[in-house]
């Protein structure tokens, strides 16, 4: 925990209240740890992950940020992690999670995971509670979220949006809402591709000036343009709209790559292991 700054200054909580509390049991040590495995099994397990040209992160400033996303998959998390790190420098992410889930990752409360109760009330204001507190005006830090609160398919319109999200620019109208769009296609080798984009960002103030019911139109909006447009180039198949931010393995591995690596050398031809290789 960093000790004054933005980020406030350092508090010494009893160690159930601190464990709970996700600005306090957040750990830079432990997030260089889980970067380092989670960006291991993304190599492992999918092709690359690539962000459009067009839809790299937007300029916000110092402002915190809100990155509500789609929700296609399970793989949604990974994404978070790798997308947070490597393209928003050093501003701290938090995350809310389903507190039964999170209760089978107990090592995700130490980088910035925080347990929600999404059927109760109570959970609805602890919710906010936590939220306000990570978006505090003085604060730089950034809030990432399912925003359907389910998992929805990306083709489902009108894109679904969770109250709780709606309800954020009323505790934090000096935020800055960015959408983020998802999708995990197979194109030509027998790894997914992990396709993520970012849209334009939306003022917290010019949201909070809206009805609820606007709001909520607002935001999907913004989300299904941007999912649109991923779409569009995700149909395309043309890695060169892309720009590369994690690079996984490619081709059929094993004993069959490595016949096919020794076959390359023998005859003096440089070995590509990509299924489609004339690009």
């Amino acid at each position: 925990m960093q000790a004054g700054g933005r980020h406030g200054p350092a508090t010494r909580p009893e160690a159930g209240a601190r464990l709970m509390d996700p600005l306090a049991a957040y750990s830079p040590r432990a997030l260089a740890f889980y970067d380092l495995m989670f960006t291991r099994f993304a190599r492992r397990h999918m092709r690359a992950l690539r962000v459009p040209h067009w839809g790299l992160p937007p300029e916000t400033g110092d402002a915190p940020l809100v990155v509500y996303a789609s929700h296609p998959s399970w793989w949604d998390g990974v994404a978070f992690m790798l997308l947070s790190r490597r393209l928003f420098g050093e501003r701290r992410m938090f995350i809310p999670m389903e507190e039964a889930a999170l209760a089978r990752y107990r090592f995700m409360r130490r980088i910035g995971v925080f347990g929600v109760e999404p059927a109760s009330a109570r959970g609805a204001v602890a919710f906010l509670r936590t939220a306000g507190r990570v978006l505090a005006p003085e604060r730089d830090d950034m809030l990432w979220m399912n925003a359907p609160g389910r998992f929805a398919d990306p083709r489902e319109r009108p894109v679904p949006i969770a109250p709780g999200l709606a309800r954020l620019p009323e505790l934090a109208p000096h935020a800055t809402f960015v959408p983020l769009a998802l999708e995990y296609p197979f194109w030509s080798e027998r790894k997914a591709e992990m396709l993520a984009a970012f849209g334009n960002p939306l003022p917290g103030a010019a949201l909070h000036a809206m009805p609820r019911e606007a709001r909520a139109e607002a935001l999907a909006t913004a989300l299904a343009g941007t999912m649109d447009c991923l779409a569009g180039d995700a149909v395309a198949r043309d890695p060169a709209r892309f720009h590369v931010v994690e690079q996984g393995g490619e081709g059929m591995g094993g004993i069959y790559d490595l016949w096919r690596r020794g076959r390359a050398a023998l005859t003096g031809r440089r070995f590509d292991p990509r299924h489609e290789w004339r690009r």
